[in-house]
């Protein structure tokens, strides 16, 4: 991070201010980017993340169309956008009210036209200190309360894993042998493919799966991408809850899109997670043969009963994260859910399905903190017999 103080401030502004933006870019000593509102200011971010990073300040004023301020602010503190960059709300003149609000929404600072460069130059200083010491600590705290009160499987719980999975393995051993005979057979390499992630008090393991790609799929990446066949057919060209609602009222804060139409903040939000999740390519020639074959049977997901035996997992739990989205929430209250087992299946997998198979990532990791706080043995044979229900029904639509 650049230093205020010994090279030119790089702040992002967000917003229509011309007062703001003349001021500010008369400011020798600053560089400012500027985004009109929250959507292009996203947009920005997701691909300039490396000039995001390098960023002493966000400034943002109070009054943007589309999504407000303290909506845009939520956005990135969920996404851990805001861990060491101090996030500054902009009026165009001094309210008690407006500044209660700030203060009650969380965001680092407030500020009213007309603004003093050398004040806003040390208060940027001090947050940016402050956020880095904090965040530090938080880290440190969050993951200390994990090695002194790290979460241990219930004795029952793990009873039936180790019979349940041992069980399993015996009973389809030769499907097993079968599908391990059949890869390599079709090509050379390991049959198994194991994947970093972390599971219960940040521990990491190798996740296991069968192999059902060549073994040099990750070095073809870059010849498939353009095969990527996710559209919003995904997930509609319509908001499902604004479409209940009259004429011209929204659901959440409306956001302008570049061809001038509105769109909600929910179904814009929506549409990122689904663009971002929706990464499986059409027909990949990455895949073998035996790979789509063990792919649309699940088979490939056998192996994770050997997790199971080993421990890294439970039937039941919160699923494993990779190790990058593991350590994004390691300092946020996302954090309580690895105070549980990793589990092959867990709450938010059967609550997915009663939710029309729409879940948002806020949605999925609050269910994930709900099982952690409040999970039983009981609890857990009933989400069983739950994820058997839904197999049954998908096997009869």
């Amino acid at each position: 991070m650049t230093d205020i103080d010994k090279e030119k401030g790089r702040l992002l502004y967000i917003g229509r201010n011309s007062n703001t933006i003349d001021y500010l870019e008369s400011q020798a000593e600053v560089t400012l980017i500027v985004k009109e509102n929250g959507l292009a200011a996203i947009n920005w971010i997701n691909n300039n993340i490396d000039e995001f990073d390098r960023l002493d300040a966000i400034m943002c004023s109070l009054n943007i169309k589309g999504m407000n301020a303290y909506s845009l602010y939520n956005h990135m503190v969920f996404h851990n956008l805001l861990n060491k960059i101090p996030f500054i709300v902009i009026a165009s003149k001094f309210e008690f009210e407006s500044r209660a609000e700030a203060y009650q929404a969380g965001v680092d600072d407030y500020y009213a036209m007309p603004l003093e460069i050398e004040n806003l130059k040390m208060r940027i200083r001090f947050l940016k200190r402050f956020k880095s010491s904090h965040e530090k600590l938080k880290q440190e705290i969050a993951l200390k309360d994990f090695e002194t009160h790290p979460y241990k499987t219930p004795f029952l719980k793990r009873s039936f894993d180790v019979l349940l999975s041992g069980g399993a393995l015996l009973a389809l051993s030769p499907l097993l042998i079968g599908t391990m005979i059949a890869i390599r057979l079709e090509s050379s390499g390991k049959v198994f493919y194991a994947s970093k992630r972390v599971g219960a008090n940040f521990r990491e393991f190798d996740f296991y799966k069968f192999r059902s790609m060549y073994p040099d799929a990750d070095q073809r990446l870059k010849e498939v991408e353009h095969l990527n066949q996710y559209s919003e057919e995904d997930v509609g060209d319509e908001c499902p809850r604004c479409k209940s609602l009259p004429a011209g009222v929204f659901c959440s804060p409306v956001l302008k899109m570049d061809d001038g139409s509105n769109l909600c903040e929910y179904f814009y939000l929506k549409q990122k997670n689904a663009k971002a999740a929706f990464l499986k390519i059409e027909n990949d020639p990455r895949i073998t043969k035996v790979g789509k074959f063990i792919r649309n049977t699940s088979i490939d997901e056998l192996p994770q009963l050997i997790n199971i035996l080993k421990g890294d997992m439970s039937i039941v739990g919160n699923r494993p994260l990779p190790v990058g989205e593991a350590n994004a929430i390691t300092k946020s209250k996302w954090a309580r859910r690895f105070k549980a087992a990793a589990g092959l299946t867990g709450l938010w997998q059967v609550e997915l399905r009663g939710n029309d198979g729409v879940m948002s990532e806020e949605e999925r990791f609050e269910l994930d903190n709900t099982y952690a706080e409040n999970n039983s043995f009981w609890g857990d044979i009933n989400l069983i017999i739950r994820t058997f229900k839904i197999f049954i029904q998908r096997g009869s639509v």
